[in-house]
């Protein structure tokens, strides 16, 4: 059975990370699965939280390298013979998200960025609201309702707009993970 690629999108502080994990740790128990955690973090806790345009595109490569070798591993995992699950990824932040940002803030996007949207497959995206409350940490920038609700926007207008099955993921975090199971439930 083929890998399922599910992406969970949206923007800062909508609980994207503690989505993606309970998720990976929730459907662990029907197959091969896991999750990729967003790169952006990782870059900007190393380097710090003065990017530029150009540091955009390495946390954009960075992100596909990591989201790569989860997909080799799944790959390399035996599907589980007892219910015929098939591997599971859960992705938290894709290209959308990297296109966002960039636009966002410098008001242009990179084309490898534009060229790996068109390029990479994914089953399922799962747009996170901003109807959780604000939590803040030293790598968030947009606290403000004005910027939060834009943001949101742009994001479900590109799931509007493409064509990979997407479901808003709203209420508290429990509503939010019984939404996101059964969207997935329904593809795999």
């Amino acid at each position: 059975m083929p890998l399922k690629k599910i992406v969970v999108i949206g923007p800062e502080s909508t609980g994207k990370s503690t989505l993606c994990e309970g998720l990976a740790a929730h459907f662990a128990a029907k197959g091969p699965t896991d999750w990729v955690p967003e790169y952006a973090r990782e870059y900007l806790l190393k380097n710090g939280t003065d990017y530029t345009f150009e540091n955009l595109l390495d946390i954009a490569k960075g992100q596909i390298n990591l989201e790569e070798k989860e997909v080799a591993k799944l790959n390399d995992a035996q599907p589980s013979t007892i219910n015929h699950q098939p591997s599971t990824l859960f992705i938290d932040t894709d290209m959308y998200v990297m296109k966002v940002w960039c636009e966002f803030v410098f008001e242009k996007c990179h084309h490898w960025i534009l060229n790996r949207i068109v390029e990479r497959k994914y089953d399922l995206y799962l747009l996170c609201n901003i109807d959780l409350p604000w939590v803040k940490d030293e790598l968030r920038e947009y606290p403000d309702l004005v910027n939060r609700e834009k943001l949101y926007h742009h994001y479900k207008d590109i799931m509007a707009n493409q064509n990979v099955p997407w479901i808003d993921i709203s209420g508290n975090y429990e509503e939010r993970f019984q939404k996101a199971v059964n969207a997935i439930n329904k593809i795999i």
